[in-house]
């Protein structure tokens, strides 16, 4: 993408992601609901957001688990026409989620399965982060991680959770975490996009 590994982290427009799917595996399964939001300069922008419900014709149970409706689902977004918007609102915004390995992968076989292409944006996982800024000292005097989920890392930055388990509420959740970890990366050296999105080695 655009982005030059050595852009200072201020600059990025960063793309915090969810999808709530109708299972696990991202070959098999369907994107249910899509929520993004975006973050410049450690700010969460409101107006800079996404959101898509998708047409979901099967496996019923697995969507009103989102709390989606059966006729709501019948009701939405073709997938191609779900993942034509985002890419537009997407553009070259690096994707930010937690465990976001899963979310893209899913996008991806979505991507495959009509066009034959893969999303060419960068990715990061705040997860690995979170354990990247644990090695760095940024949690010093408190017992180490052993828990990660997304719940916990809002309880580690005591953040409230709210609208948990929908696409745009855990994509705002997520958000407000980012904006913790950003700030601890600031005064831990990692202050350029590729030292914020290092590979996390255990």
């Amino acid at each position: 993408m655009s982005w030059a590994p050595d852009t200072p982290i201020e600059q990025v427009r960063f793309v915090v992601l969810d999808s709530e799917t109708t299972g696990l595996n991202p070959r098999k399964d369907r994107i249910v609901t899509i929520g993004a939001i975006a973050v410049i300069h450690h700010e969460i922008l409101i107006e800079d957001s996404f959101e898509a419900l998708l047409k979901v014709e099967y496996n019923s149970s697995a969507v009103t688990v989102h709390g989606v409706t059966r006729e709501e689902s019948l009701a939405g977004l073709d997938e191609p026409e779900a993942l034509t918007q985002f890419l537009a609102y997407l553009g070259d915004g690096v994707i930010v989620g937690h465990h976001i390995g899963h979310d893209v992968e899913t996008f991806n076989a979505g991507y495959e399965r009509h066009w034959g292409f893969r999303m060419p944006n960068l990715s990061l996982d705040t997860m690995a982060l979170t354990l990247h800024l644990e090695r760095d000292g940024a949690f010093a005097g408190r017992d180490a991680i052993q828990e990660f989920s997304l719940d916990a890392l809002c309880g580690l930055f005591d953040i409230i959770p709210h609208d948990r388990h929908t696409a745009p509420g855990d994509a705002f959740m997520t958000a407000l975490v980012f904006q913790r970890l950003l700030r601890l990366a600031g005064k831990h050296n990692r202050t350029t996009l590729d030292r914020l999105l290092e590979p996390f080695e255990p």
